[in-house]
């Protein structure tokens, strides 16, 4: 991949995001699977759309990580780590080698995000439930200094039964931040087992279009469709754009797709060997 991060710039072609993505996948097994720890179902279902952002969508320069007119990308569920973390090295934001310190001492790539740590990082996480009141300040301020960066926010659906998320959600219509999309990736899966037998989610759609958002569904892991959402929800005027992305926990990887067992569990070794090979 080393000749896409070299382009000096990010507009590959949906081919290549796919093979991007893929190699995002690799990534994740990897790194999770040295370290013997971490969340690799989340960061697979959320892969595709971490790809089209970093790799198509937004304006964005490694060589200066705090470029004020940057597009800002704030993980909200900052377990999946490991697929940002991926996306960042492959953009050139770090090198790549460095994703085998994940977890580790001293690593600038802890197990959630840390903004005083790692280049490219705009939150730090841990809590979840706190991205979108986050990613709000950051339009609202970005409308404040006149800047004309965009803000994407990717929720999980499990953290969408917080209850600051929809003191947010009613918060970002009032002030009309159409320079804010979310993406929430809607797995059906959390820490310990399906959204709808812990909270029921659904409507999901019709609980945003209640709060005034422009709302897209689409297949989280159709590269076409993800570009199209995108592409809309920065044509929206006067309200912001929330993406429900309906994807799989585990993508691309047969014994994890689905298993609530992988929110949260590293693969062994043969597991990682299957995967790997699953992924070429």
């Amino acid at each position: 991949m080393a000749d896409l991060r070299t382009k000096g710039k990010f507009d590959l072609s949906v081919p290549e995001l796919e093979k991007m993505a893929k190699q995002l996948r690799r990534h994740v097994i990897t790194m999770i699977a040295t370290a013997g720890s971490g969340h690799p179902g989340g960061s697979l279902s959320a892969a595709d759309i971490v790809t089209a952002l970093y790799f198509k969508v937004m304006r964005h320069d490694p060589r200066n990580p705090q470029w004020p007119d940057r597009d800002r990308f704030v993980l909200s569920k900052g377990h999946a780590a490991p697929i940002l973390y991926a996306a960042l090295a492959e953009c050139g934001y770090f090198p790549v080698e460095e994703l085998s310190t994940l977890r580790k001492l001293g690593s600038r790539l802890q197990g959630h995000t840390d903004r005083t740590l790692t280049p490219g990082v705009e939150m730090s996480a841990g809590s979840l439930g706190q991205g979108l009141s986050f990613g709000i300040g950051v339009a609202l301020a970005g409308r404040l200094d006149k800047r004309g960066y965009h803000t994407y926010v990717l929720l999980g659906d499990g953290e969408c039964e917080e209850g600051q998320i929809w003191e947010a959600a009613m918060s970002a219509p009032h002030f009309q931040l159409d320079n804010l999309t979310v993406v929430v990736d809607h797995n059906g899966i959390q820490l310990d087992g399906r959204c709808c037998d812990i909270m029921g989610l659904e409507s999901l759609a019709d609980k945003w279009r209640a709060f005034n958002w422009h709302v897209i569904e689409i297949d989280g892991h159709e590269m076409k469709q993800i570009l199209q959402a995108l592409k809309e929800a920065r044509e929206i005027k006067g309200r912001p754009t929330v993406i429900i992305a309906n994807t799989v926990k585990g993508k691309g990887v047969s014994f994890m797709e689905g298993n609530v067992d992988f929110h949260g569990k590293a693969p062994n070794a043969q597991e990682t060997e299957i995967a790997l090979k699953e992924l070429a």
